[in-house]
């Protein structure tokens, strides 16, 4: 009896460690490499070389033209152009800016902000754009918009 209960007992032991009594947590989707190459590139009047690298879903140009509707790199350059709106002195820039909808009688307008990482490596050291360069726009949004998504009508 004691010789059953010793070798059911190991068996549960392996069949544990082994990790075919329990389903195991499912593995995380591996996200794509971040692209470094550059899709746009300006630079702002402060004299700063802003460049939007291709990135991944998460970081980039993929990232915003898919999650947040910005297609265009006009629309980068039409906030790049003008100042910095917001600077938190360690890389984070900020710019803001407008965008008009034409040709109709009543035209709407949105605005949108453009937020640069102007240093190697982002905050959380998971991205590095590589020696001597910037990491650049890591976003573009609409604001109040479900989503941060900008609307269809606005061509950005």
């Amino acid at each position: 009896m004691m010789k059953a209960i010793t070798l059911t007992a190991t068996a549960l032991v392996v069949s544990l460690m082994s990790g075919t009594a329990g389903s195991a947590a499912p593995m995380p989707a591996q996200q794509h490499p971040w692209d470094k190459r550059v899709k746009c590139q300006v630079n702002d009047p402060e004299g700063r070389h802003i460049v939007a690298r291709y990135g991944n879903s998460a970081l980039g140009w993929q990232h915003f033209t898919g999650r947040h509707n910005i297609k265009k790199c006009s629309t980068l350059y039409a906030a790049l152009r003008g100042r910095v709106d917001r600077n938190d002195h360690h890389g984070h820039l900020e710019y803001d800016g407008v965008e008009f909808e034409t040709g109709v009688p009543r035209p709407r307008q949105v605005k949108f902000t453009v937020v640069v990482q102007y240093t190697r490596k982002t905050t959380d050291g998971r991205y590095d754009a590589g020696r001597g360069q910037k990491i650049g726009v890591i976003t573009a949004y609409c604001h109040n918009q479900p989503g941060d998504k900008c609307p269809a009508w606005a061509k950005l």
